[in-house]
């Protein structure tokens, strides 16, 4: 009977306390670590800004289970998890360890039997030495003396991912898993630095793009990966949170930035697709001005733009490496096994990440393993693509030397040719050098009657309209080159038609022939040049010459032509000219052809003005119809 009563006070005891217990683990030394928190891990969810005191009087409704729903979002998060711990007759030493580097602010309220004995601040906004251990990681170390309740409130305030890995370590099996895990990453993170740094020096001394974007790719990715496990933060810049901040977002845009340009030389898509040239140059572009909107937008928001925009053009890499190697393009096969070992590696991760699969490693250890097999991958990429390059130009250099050898052998046969037949021209050169010598001279007595002939006018003797529009070409180009201005006459005979109706066809001859004695007589410079330029008209060039110069000479070329006392068969015979001026620094090719235009232009408007007289062209009077 005391036996059923010990016992009966005893399941009491247990009924009662089960409400306090409510989702408590209880460990002792036998319980494995680490030992993976989440299952009892308590959520909620604040719209203040409350205290402890606050959440520990919520009621219980205002708690649930954590799950991965509650941090899905890439934005703010600000809740508060909970969890029970108690242990048995023995007293044991743990480390509460928060496996997220990347946390903007975790604050640890330790609570012993319900009595507040420690409170810790640490995340990545504050000084890496306010955290209670040195680590990358989140570790807050703690006993458990026998029988006691230990109750610990976690305040996550962060933007971005909000991933809680909570897990409960020994000492000793923490120290073995963080060495095994830092020679790891450091093993990780050194060869791809040293790959990085190697490609800079290759790409300084060689001045290769190629390796340049490959070794800024390499570079970037070292560091990302370092911010992203905590390692960055922890070495080279502890006490600068707010670069830490900054790093993700700002090196992700980089990151594929780079990528992207060494895609573009890597599959050496300007001498293969334009477009696809393009796409890359352009997605570059765009993945860049992404990364300047660091300074202007939530940290979750430009995250979120990032991510995807990382995941399309991703996607877009492989697409054009793909339709490269279906091409045949040697390079774009063994790039697209590169990449796609990353992605592999990444989709991995996520799955394990999201529980969607279960193995035996850490979440992030497949991406890594995809990451560094990409980068030493697409280091084998690079060294055969110079190993081509440098094999073509070697093929080159030997076919250049074998035909500087064809040509050395054929230039020494036409030596040994070329000297044989001096011999036995010399004499016949010799022979007919002097007939040659005298019909050389006949021809070029010949040329330069018929030069003249081709120039110059057969009535008048003045040049023709074809020397004119040469010489007219020529000055224009002087006047344009030296910036000097240039004048153009027209000049015609007025009512030459009734001296012809009135004293004959041969009158008007005569008629022409002493006008163009006359304008040859009034031009003094040897580059002045006058010209029939068809019918009663004449052309006259005037080079470094203004418009008042020009005017000048027109008006006394009208004055000479009023003298002329011509007679035909003893009657006088009247001759009046009219006279059209343009003058203007030559600028163009078609300046020349408007300036004879409006030379032409104004003799109109001195004839429709009464004749006999001269009119400088002025764009603002009315042209006749």
């Amino acid at each position: 009977m005391a036996k059923f009563g010990s016992l009966l006070v005893l399941l009491l005891g247990m009924l009662i306390s089960f409400d306090g217990f409510a989702n408590t683990m209880s460990i002792d030394e036998h319980t494995p670590t680490p030992l993976n928190l989440t299952p009892w891990l308590m959520v909620t969810h604040s719209n203040a800004n409350p205290q402890l005191g606050d959440i520990q009087a919520l009621p219980k409704s205002q708690w649930h289970k954590f799950t991965s729903d509650d941090i899905q979002r890439l934005s703010q998060h600000d809740f508060w998890l909970r969890v029970n711990l108690t242990s048995g007759d023995e007293s044991l030493a743990r480390i509460l360890a928060l496996d997220n580097p990347l946390l903007d602010r975790v604050t640890i309220f330790h609570l012993v039997n319900n009595q507040l004995i420690n409170t810790t601040e640490m995340g990545d906004t504050l000084l890496y030495k306010n955290r209670p251990l040195p680590s990358n990681i989140f570790l807050y170390p703690f006993k458990l003396s026998s029988n006691e309740q230990h109750t610990f409130y976690l305040h996550i305030v962060t933007e971005g991912s909000a991933a809680v890995p909570l897990s409960l370590w020994s000492a000793n099996d923490l120290a073995q898993i963080a060495e095994s895990t830092a020679v790891e990453h450091g093993f990780q993170l050194g060869v791809l630095a040293a790959i990085g740094i190697f490609s800079l020096f290759i790409a300084l001394a060689s001045g290769s793009f190629s390796y340049s974007y490959y070794s800024g790719y390499v570079l970037c990715m070292t560091l990302l990966v370092a911010t992203i496990n905590g390692y960055a933060f922890r070495f080279l810049w502890p006490n600068w949170p707010a670069l830490q901040q900054l790093m993700v977002p700002v090196l992700l845009p980089l990151v594929m930035a780079f990528a992207l340009m060494f895609t573009e030389k890597i599959l050496q898509l300007k001498y293969y697709n334009r477009r696809m040239l393009l796409m890359c140059r352009y997605s570059a572009v765009y993945i860049i001005l992404v990364g300047l909107l660091v300074p202007f937008l939530r940290y979750g928001t430009v995250l979120y733009i990032e991510i995807i925009s990382v995941a399309i053009l991703s996607i877009i890499m492989m697409i054009l490496a793909i339709i490269q190697a279906i091409n045949g393009q040697k390079l774009a096969k063994l790039y697209t096994i590169g990449w796609v070992s990353m992605l592999t590696g990444a989709c991995i991760s996520s799955l394990l990440y999201l529980s969607v699969i279960e193995f035996n490693i850490k979440p992030q250890t497949p991406v890594m393993l995809g990451l560094t097999f990409e980068i030493i991958f697409m280091s084998l990429v690079l060294a055969i693509r110079y190993n081509d390059e440098r094999k073509s130009k070697l093929r080159i250099q030997q076919e250049a030397l074998k035909q500087a050898q064809k040509i050395r052998s054929a230039r020494e046969e036409a030596l040994k040719v070329e000297a044989e037949t001096n011999e036995r021209l010399e004499q016949m050169v010799q022979e007919r050098t002097l007939e040659l010598e005298i019909t050389l001279r006949e021809l070029h007595e010949v040329n330069q009657k018929l030069t003249e002939q081709s120039t110059i006018d057969s009535l008048t003797g003045v040049k023709n309209r074809s020397a004119f529009d040469k010489r007219l070409l020529a000055e224009s180009r002087i006047s344009r080159r030296q910036e000097t201005p240039i004048a153009l006459l027209m000049l015609d005979i007025d009512r030459f038609k009734s001296i012809n109706d009135q004293f004959g066809h041969l009158a008007g001859d005569q008629a022409l022939k002493v006008i163009a004695t006359t304008l040859q007589q009034h031009l003094k410079r040897p580059t002045d040049l006058v010209s029939r330029f068809g019918g009663e008209e004449f052309a006259i060039i005037l080079p470094n010459t203004t418009a008042d110069g020009a005017i000048q000479v027109a008006e006394s070329i009208r004055d000479a032509v009023t003298s002329i006392g011509l007679e035909w068969e003893g009657k006088p015979i009247p001759l009046t000219v009219s006279i059209g001026v343009s003058a203007d620094v030559i600028s163009n090719d078609q300046h020349s052809t408007e300036l004879l235009e409006q030379a032409d232009k104004a003799l109109y408007q001195a004839k429709n003005s009464g004749r006999n007289q001269v009119k400088l062209y002025a764009p603002a009077q009315t042209e006749p119809t």
